[in-house]
């Protein structure tokens, strides 16, 4: 351990070269990580102002060492933290991520001025008030914002929640950790419903203690609307019924036909066609239609014994039609498929028919063992 030697360091403050300033970082270094009794309260002061003369000129190795050994002394001067907070990310991180000398308002300002590294950083404190939490959630980045969200010791406000729960149903990454989060409300888990996958919905029942058929029918009324709000209210509907029936009765009801209307953009149409197909209500089709995880959509095609590429079609056109505000990328369909390749055509044979019997729908496919 080196012995504090005030003049010393003070002249090799003075000299500008390379060496003496690298000389000097190292004893002081040396000396904040020994014996908190070593330095008097005068000397400990001394050394900070040392440290704050040469640390903008010193070397990156140097200012990293220099901000590892700060990051967790809570005597260390704000003005020389905020320094080290707004340096390059690898000095930066250890005084971001652990030091408690810096308050919100020099966060939020980090989190607004610096980079993504820096956000990121920033997010992972082991403390992260409300306020700081707001801040890092307007950056709008999604890796910031996921990260925030799997930090168990930040804390949301209520209107953060709820913004961030609405962009859940555009933003699938955020949707786990939003359900994990204690500050989500039961009214909320509810709205997330809509958009979830099938295991995340029933995630959703587990931990909210919801009745599920009473979420079946708030949840395919809610779609119903969505439904008819996006084609627009018309007289068409009882024709384009009229019409799948006389096409049923015909035999001309094909695949075929089904991926053209979705083509030409007859949402409602193949809506009505898919039921008489499958023998299943319109609403419970159009619920197929507008869920995201496609599970409902893969059981029914299934049972139609629809090839892989047609259900693909299928699939990729529906995902368009049920999108009308904030449209995200078109989603990976592999997944989806890959589910719709496991499903057999008897076990969907015995779900749809389960369907037809009642309105039980995500019942069906967990006692089927499909999700």
């Amino acid at each position: 351990m080196p012995t504090f030697d005030a003049s010393y360091l003070l002249e090799l403050a003075r000299k500008k070269s390379v060496d003496s300033r690298s000389e000097l970082a190292a004893t002081v270094s040396d000396l904040f990580s020994g014996d908190e009794n070593i330095l008097s309260d005068r000397e400990r002061s001394l050394m900070y102002e040392i440290i704050h003369r040469i640390v903008k000129d010193a070397e990156m190795e140097i200012r990293k060492v220099i901000s590892s050994r700060l990051a967790d002394r809570e005597d260390a001067p704000l003005d020389l933290i905020e320094v080290l907070a707004n340096d390059s990310i690898d000095v930066a991180y250890p005084i971001l991520t652990e030091s408690t000398v810096l308050r919100d308002q020099n966060l939020i300002e980090v989190v607004r001025t610096r980079t993504l590294e820096h956000q990121m950083a920033v997010s992972i404190r082991n403390s992260i008030s409300e306020d700081l939490s707001e801040a890092l959630v307007a950056t709008k980045d999604e890796r910031v914002i996921r990260s925030l969200l799997q930090n168990g010791n930040a804390s949301i406000s209520q209107a953060t929640m709820e913004y961030l729960v609405e962009q859940s149903e555009r933003v699938d990454s955020f949707q786990e950790p939003i359900l994990r989060r204690d500050e989500l409300k039961p009214d909320m888990a509810k709205r997330m419903y809509m958009w979830v996958s099938a295991a995340l919905r029933k995630y959703i029942v587990e931990k909210c203690d919801l009745d599920q058929a009473d979420i079946d029918d708030l949840i395919e009324n809610v779609m119903v609307e969505t439904l008819d709000e996006a084609l627009g209210s018309s007289g068409n509907g009882a024709k384009s019924v009229r019409l799948a029936e006389e096409l049923k009765k015909e035999g001309r009801v094909s695949t075929d036909l089904m991926i053209r209307a979705l083509q030409d953009g007859e949402v409602r149409f193949f809506v009505d066609m898919m039921a008489q197909a499958a023998g299943l209500r319109n609403e419970l089709v159009m619920r197929f239609l507008l869920e995201p995880g496609g599970e409902g959509l893969s059981v029914a095609c299934r049972s139609l014994n629809l090839s892989d590429y047609e259900f693909q079609r299928i699939y990729s056109l529906s995902q368009k039609a049920r999108r009308s505000k904030d449209d995200k990328q078109e989603e990976d369909v592999a997944d989806v498929v890959k589910f719709y390749r496991q499903v057999s055509k008897e076990a969907a044979s015995e779900v749809v028919k389960r369907w037809r019997r009642d309105s039980s729908y995500l019942s069906a496919l967990r006692d089927l063992n499909v999700i």
